[in-house]
């Protein structure tokens, strides 16, 4: 049975800290599955990671159409439960899954069918790492059903207050990828290495045996989705209200992976190393920006709960206490790419140097703005939590596209090459941070509950 998990009551650090370690504890393993691979494929060269990163643009489009029953099912829950509202919080996480799978199921033919044209779109001039990309994304695409449902079920859980089940979940999935990954890339035996392909079935494998795992749980006494039913028709109340809340983000996450593919493209000039750069850059920079959104998701549940119970003056402690906790983290991260960019970068291709010093140069930019990214994540899942999801979405799309022309006007020869395409990334982040803590500190202050709050310390 779907139960509060005290999220409206007790001390707001503490409750925060709870949900939402085990949350960023999942969305490291989900790091950890990019990371073992480019781990191991790094040994292989710059083609292979390149390969890999190409085809892994098309993974992350995914995430958009995951968000929209991910973040849908994450907020309808967690308000219903602030309600008090258990029947319809089950029938949210039901609806919520149905409308994955069907999501699921077409992005992932469309990719199976279309795989060489999307490869093509990057125009890389090398048949080797064409040809590689292709199969990986062949691949990946069969299991893309089973990761969305996991993620969805990670969101249902968390939304209801239970973010400890799906960490363990998926750290089981993660020790068998990290166990198949080099015996299927690099062979064993009588085996034959596969290469990129071997790290892509590693990774369906992984995903299909954790759905099998999310599955039985489920059927568990506690579960908070015991009982459910999910072979039955479709609820459409349901299913658009889930719609509504999730397609800002999910809008927000394709386009940002739409913008990222132009800047690919722009990066394709200078050659595959650059690609592979960006690609091993963003797996390390996602280790702060991955936190970020544990704390996210974990506020954004908090936020739901309370809002449900019309919690206000709650809702303002746990934004700000959020927001103490990650700015710590977003100097700590900042720190750490600029300081040890380049020893960081060659763990993951160790005997390329001109990688190496390319890969320093890109850590030591975007960790100037660590600090305003985690602060921006942050603010989202806040918005979330409050049903409000246009505001962060419409800051990430804004600044997000504005990436594409500065990229290309300081990306010139007579300016700064190829570290503009690094700069115009990080200075967006920089902005996005700064509009939308305005934004939300604005809108909370409107709150009558609020201003009354702040009218009382003020006598005080």
């Amino acid at each position: 049975m779907l139960k509060n998990n005290s999220l409206r009551e007790g001390n707001i650090f503490k409750e925060l800290i709870r949900l939402a370690v085990p949350i960023m504890g999942t969305s490291f393993l989900q790091i950890a599955y990019n990371m073992v691979d480019m781990i191991w494929i790094g040994r292989i060269g710059s083609s292979a990671v390149a390969a890999v990163g190409t085809a892994g643009f098309y993974t992350w489009l995914s995430m958009a159409f995951i968000r929209i029953s991910q973040i849908g099912a994450e907020v309808s829950v967690a308000q219903s439960i602030g309600r008090d509202d258990i029947k319809e919080a089950r029938s949210f996480a039901r609806s919520a899954v149905q409308l994955n799978f069907i999501i699921a199921l077409s992005y992932a033919i469309f990719v199976i069918v279309f795989r060489k044209q999307l490869i093509g779109f990057f125009n890389i001039d090398d048949t080797y790492v064409i040809d590689m990309a292709v199969n990986y994304l062949g691949i990946v695409a069969l299991g893309m059903v089973f990761s969305f449902t996991n993620l969805v079920f990670s969101g249902i859980f968390n939304g209801a207050g239970k973010s400890g089940p799906p960490f363990i979940i998926n750290s089981l999935g993660l020790v068998i990828n990290i166990i198949l990954d080099p015996l299927l890339i690099f062979g064993i035996g009588p085996v034959p290495g596969l290469g990129a392909v071997g790290a892509a079935i590693a990774t369906v494998v992984a995903q299909v045996i954790v759905t099998i795992i999310f599955l039985f749980y489920i059927n568990t006494k506690t579960s908070p989705l015991s009982g459910i039913k999910f072979f039955v028709s479709l609820k459409l109340t349901y299913i658009k209200k889930i719609i509504k809340i999730g397609y800002p983000v999910a809008l927000q996450n394709g386009m940002f992976t739409i913008f990222a593919m132009f800047i690919a493209r722009i990066i394709a000039n200078w050659g595959p190393i650059p690609i592979a750069v960006q690609r091993v850059g963003s797996q390390i920079e996602s280790i702060s920006w991955m936190t970020a959104y544990g704390f996210s998701t974990a506020l954004s549940a908090f936020v739901g709960q309370n809002y449900g119970a019309g919690e206000w003056k709650r809702i303002y402690k746990g934004y700000f206490t959020a927001l103490s906790i990650m700015s710590v983290i977003g100097i700590f991260a900042s720190l750490l790419l600029i300081l040890g960019a380049g020893p960081i970068f060659a763990i993951f291709i160790p005997k390329e140097n001109e990688t190496i010093v390319q890969g320093a140069i890109y850590l030591r930019i975007l960790g100037l703005s660590q600090l305003f990214m985690c602060i921006e994540i942050t603010t989202s899942g806040a918005f979330n939590g409050l049903g409000k999801t246009f505001p962060p979405s419409l800051v990430s799309i804004v600044f997000t596209g504005l990436r594409i022309p500065a990229a290309l006007v300081l990306s010139r020869p007579e300016a700064l090459g190829l570290n503009g395409v690094w700069w115009s990334i990080s200075l967006s982040s920089v902005l996005k941070g700064i509009v939308l803590v305005t934004w939300f500190i604005y809108e909370i202050y409107k709150e009558p509950a609020i201003k009354e709050m702040k009218m009382i310390l003020a006598e005080e």
